[in-house]
């Protein structure tokens, strides 16, 4: 139930509202943000699923409104209730503007902002699974997003092949599109620093642990490069058990510990130690909007391996800031790691320092920042 106290207070700032399909991606891409707009003079109000990142937002000064969510829900009278709910919510919190994030949310909160004439600022930060799924479910999805991105003022895309196939389909003009490097990186959190402790040569891979993540290429190219050099090191981190078809049981996960192919290290709230003492950052993963675990490992100078897929090939310059290989294609994969394990000192200290100037010049999460604050300024 929707608590009353915060809304009807005396309390003069117009209202910020940021939404999206859990709080831990509010905290974890969008704290600079909320700070940011915090100082600009902003009341920040978040209407996410909560979880146990809720009090990290209050830390933060926003303000938080529980949602229930089925992220992956396709029954019709339950997605109206969400509808609903969300309607509810927005009544009650009265924004002056909304930012939506993530798939779902930003066709129900652009649906449901329209019927009450608050504006909105979209952030299409990749398409989704429901998009690129095949059959009525995307057809459903591209209908959705064709009605609802006519309400927003402005649609930020985080990489030029999703920002073209939503123009080219008609769902949005492209007058009202513009690209943003990601969600930024903190550039001063994310700083070269020295490996923490001696151990072997690292490849570590980011993410939630999905095959469309190229967790199985990862796999394959690890039992090809230890059977050159046995004393590397592949380790993955991110979230098991995940609420997704696409996820990779545990058991598998166990089974290449017990083979001595990987290590898992698990989910972290703070990924500086974790970059720190690998020395390769790796996703080969099939598509990205653009993917913030590239950036950041480049951000602390870390050379990186990806695949050529949307967005992943965005956020690597082949050759200079690290690799860009085949998708889908784990021999290839091992190919470059082991064209990193075995290229001379002076050429993998210039992939170190080309990957951190790159994100100081277009990766800097203040762009973003900048970004909105200026769409921000225009609405209002």
């Amino acid at each position: 139930m929707l608590r009353r106290a915060p809304f009807t207070d005396a309390d003069p700032r117009p209202i910020v509202c940021l939404s999206a399909n859990t709080t831990w991606y509010v905290v974890n891409f969008r704290s600079r943000l909320i700070e940011s707009l915090i100082d600009r003079g902003w009341r920040v109000v978040v209407l996410s699923p909560p979880d146990r990142h809720v009090e990290r937002l209050s830390a933060l000064g926003a303000e938080h409104v529980p949602l229930t969510l089925d992220n992956a829900g396709t029954n019709p009278l339950r997605e109206f209730g969400t509808l609903w709910r969300i309607r509810t919510a927005m009544s009650r919190i009265r924004p002056s503007v909304v930012l939506t994030f993530t798939p779902k949310i930003n066709i129900y909160l652009s649906l449901v902002a329209r019927t009450l004439g608050v504006p909105v600022i979209a952030n299409i930060s990749g398409l989704g699974r429901a998009f690129v799924s095949g059959g009525w479910i995307e057809r459903v999805s591209r209908a959705l997003y064709g009605v609802a991105l006519r309400w927003p003022s402005t649609v930020f895309f985080q990489n030029e092949d999703d920002r073209a196939i939503f123009i080219e389909a008609g769902l949005v003009d492209a007058d009202r599109t513009h690209r943003l490097p990601g969600s930024g990186v903190d550039v001063d959190r994310f700083s070269p620093r020295p490996k923490p402790q001696a151990g072997p040569f690292q490849f570590l891979l980011v993410a939630r642990l999905l095959w469309d993540k190229g967790v199985g290429e990862f796999v394959e190219a690890a039992r090809i490069v230890k059977a050159r050099h046995p004393d590397v090191e592949f380790a993955l981190a991110g979230f098991l058990d995940v609420d997704n078809p696409s996820a990779v049981p545990r058991s598998a996960v166990e089974e290449w510990e017990r083979e001595g192919v990987i290590r898992f290290l698990g989910s972290f709230d703070d990924m500086v130690p974790v970059y720190a003492q690998a020395d390769c950052v790796v996703l080969p993963s099939y598509r990205e909007g653009m993917p913030r675990t590239l950036l950041e490992a480049a951000s602390m100078a870390k050379p990186t391996i990806t695949s050529d897929a949307p967005g992943c090939r965005e956020a690597v310059v082949n050759g200079v800031t690290g690799l860009i290989v085949k998708t889908r294609d784990g021999h290839a994969l091992a190919m470059a790691m082991l064209e990193l394990l075995e290229m001379p000192a002076k050429q993998h200290d210039s992939l170190c320092q080309a990957a951190r100037e790159r994100i100081l010049d277009e990766f800097d999460e203040a762009i973003v920042i900048g970004a909105y604050a200026q769409r921000l300024c225009a609405q209002s």
